[in-house]
C-alpha cells in the first residue's frame, strides 16, 4: 500500500522534472508556446503535489491531536474517496490504532504502578533539585499529615528540621527525623536514591514510620531492666522479712526491739508488694483474642468504673458507630486497658462539677477498630506527655507509674497501639487501636 503511494509520488516528481527540462529548453530556443504550455503543466503538477502534501500533513497533525485528546471515535474514511486517499487513510487509521493502544498501555501501567505505590506501607516522595514534588503516594501524605504536597517548602509548616533534612538529604544517605503533630510524636526513617526522569535529576525519598520499632525496643529494654531489678530486690528483701518475723517471736518480751523489727517487717512487706506490682509489667499473659461486641463491652466497663470510683459529678457518654461494632481481641486484657484509662480520667476531673468522659468507638478507613477515651479535664503538659508511657514515671503522689506502661504492653502484645493526643476541642484523648 505504501509502495503504491510512493510510486505515484515518484511519477509526479518525474513529470515535474520533465516539464521543468522542457520549459527550460523551450525558453532557450524561444519556443514560447511550448514554454507556456509546459509552464502551466508544471504549475498544475507542483500545486497538486503541494496540496496533497499539505492535506496529508494536516491529516497527520489531526491524528496526533486526536491521540493527545484520547478521541476513541477517530477514524478517516476508507470508502467514497480516491484510491490514493483510501490508501493514505487506511495507513493513518492503522498508525492511530497502534499509537492509541500504546498510549493506553502506558496509562494502564502508570495506574498499576500508582496502585502499587499506594498499597505499600512506605511513603514515597519524588522531588527535583528545586524542591518541586513530581509524585507522592498516600502513605507519604498520611505520615506527613498533609493532603497535598507540591513543594518541600510546605514542610516548614510541619517542622523546620524535617524541611531542612528533606531539602538537603542526598542519594545513599539515611536520616532519622522526629516531629510532632495531632497524632503525637512521629519518628521517620528517610532513605534516598536518585534517577533521571524526563531529563531531570530527581531524588526518590522513602519514608518509614519507625514509631513501633522504637516503642518495641524501648519496652524490651524496660522489661529486661525491670526483671533484673525485681529479681535482685526480691532476693534481698525476702530474707529480711522472713528473719524479722522470726526475731519478733523471739524478742516479744522486749517491746523496743520488737517495735523496731515490726517496722523492718512492715517496710519489707510493703517493698515486696511494690515490686510485685512491677512484675505485672513483665509477666503479661499471651492474649487469647475472640470476637465480642464493643458497645456491650464498654457498657460493662462504664459500670465497673462507677463501682470503683463512686463520683456522681462525673458523667460517662458512650458513642459506638455502628451499634453492632465487633472487635477481635482478648476481652480480659482489653478491659484492663480501658479501666485504667477510665480510672485516670476520673482522677483528672474528680474536682470538677461538670466532669465528662466520652468513649467513642468506630472503624477507620483501614478497618481498624478505634476506641477513644476523652475527658474534659486540664490538658496534660507537653513535658509530661513525652514520658507518660515510660515505666515508673508518675505525677501522682501515690502512683506507681505502671498503669499506662502495662496498658501499652498489653496493646503491643495484642498487635495494636495506644497513644495520647488532644481532640479538636483541646481535651485529653487516649486512643487505643486494634488492627
Amino acid at each position: 500500500m505504501i509502495g503504491k503511494i510512493l510510486k505515484r509520488l515518484f511519477a509526479l516528481l518525474i513529470l515535474l522534472t520533465a516539464t521543468t527540462v522542457i520549459a527550460t529548453i523551450a525558453a532557450i530556443e524561444g519556443q514560447w508556446i511550448w514554454f507556456t504550455c509546459t509552464a502551466i503543466a508544471w504549475s498544475i503538477i507542483f500545486f497538486s503535489i503541494k496540496r496533497k502534501y499539505r492535506h496529508n500533513a494536516q491529516k497527520v497533525a489531526f491524528l496526533f491531536d486526536s491521540i493527545d485528546n484520547g478521541d476513541q471515535a477517530f477514524r478517516y474514511a476508507e470508502q467514497g474517496v480516491s484510491s490514493t486517499d483510501k490508501m493514505v487513510n487506511m495507513s493513518l487509521n492503522r498508525i492511530y490504532k497502534i499509537l492509541f493502544q500504546a498510549k493506553a498501555e502506558i496509562i494502564q501501567k502508570e495506574k498499576y504502578y500508582e496502585l502499587i505505590m499506594n498499597s505499600v506501607n512506605t511513603g514515597i516522595v519524588v522531588i527535583d533539585d528545586r524542591g518541586y514534588v513530581f509524585q507522592t503516594n498516600k502513605e507519604a501524605l498520611r505520615l506527613l499529615g498533609i493532603n497535598v504536597f507540591t513543594h518541600v517548602s510546605q514542610l516548614i509548616q510541619i517542622d523546620d528540621t524535617l524541611a531542612e533534612t528533606v531539602r538537603n538529604i542526598h542519594a545513599g544517605e539515611k536520616h532519622q527525623v522526629s516531629f510532632s503533630n495531632e497524632r503525637g510524636t512521629i519518628h521517620l526513617l528517610l532513605q534516598v536514591s536518585e534517577m533521571l526522569l524526563k531529563d531531570k535529576q530527581v531524588r526518590i525519598i522513602a519514608m518509614n514510620d519507625i514509631n513501633n520499632e522504637l516503642d518495641e525496643k524501648e519496652i524490651d529494654s524496660w522489661i529486661r531492666l525491670t526483671r533484673v531489678l525485681t529479681h535482685e530486690i526480691m532476693n534481698s528483701i525476702t530474707p529480711i522479712t522472713s528473719l524479722s518475723e522470726t526475731m519478733i517471736t523471739k524478742h516479744s518480751n522486749n517491746s523496743e526491739v520488737c517495735d523496731g523489727l515490726q517496722v523492718i517487717n512492715t517496710t519489707g512487706k510493703g517493698l515486696i508488694s511494690f515490686v510485685e506490682s512491677y512484675r505485672r509489667f513483665t509477666h503479661i499473659p499471651t492474649p487469647k483474642p475472640e470476637l465480642f461486641y464493643v458497645e456491650e463491652f464498654l457498657e460493662r466497663m462504664k459500670q465497673l468504673a462507677y463501682h470503683q470510683k463512686n463520683q456522681p459529678n462525673i458523667n460517662i457518654e458512650i458513642n459506638v458507630n455502628p451499634n453492632d461494632l465487633l472487635v477481635y481481641a482478648d476481652e480480659s486484657l482489653t478491659s484492663q486497658v480501658v479501666l485504667n484509662l477510665l480510672k485516670n480520667a476520673f482522677e483528672a476531673i474528680e474536682n470538677q462539677d461538670n466532669g465528662l468522659i466520652r468513649i467513642n468507638a468506630y472503624s477507620n478507613q483501614s478497618e481498624a477498630i478505634i476506641i477513644e477515651v476523652i475527658n474534659n479535664g486540664p490538658s496534660i503538659p507537653q513535658e509530661v506527655k513525652e514520658h507518660i508511657f515510660v515505666p515508673f514515671f508518675t505525677t501522682k503522689e501515690q502512683g506507681s507509674g505502671i498503669g499506662l506502661s502495662v496498658s501499652r504492653q498489653i496493646m503491643r502484645l495484642s498487635g495494636g497501639s495506644i497513644s495520647l493526643k488532644n481532640d479538636e476541642a483541646g481535651n485529653t484523648c487516649f486512643t487505643i487501636t486494634f488492627p
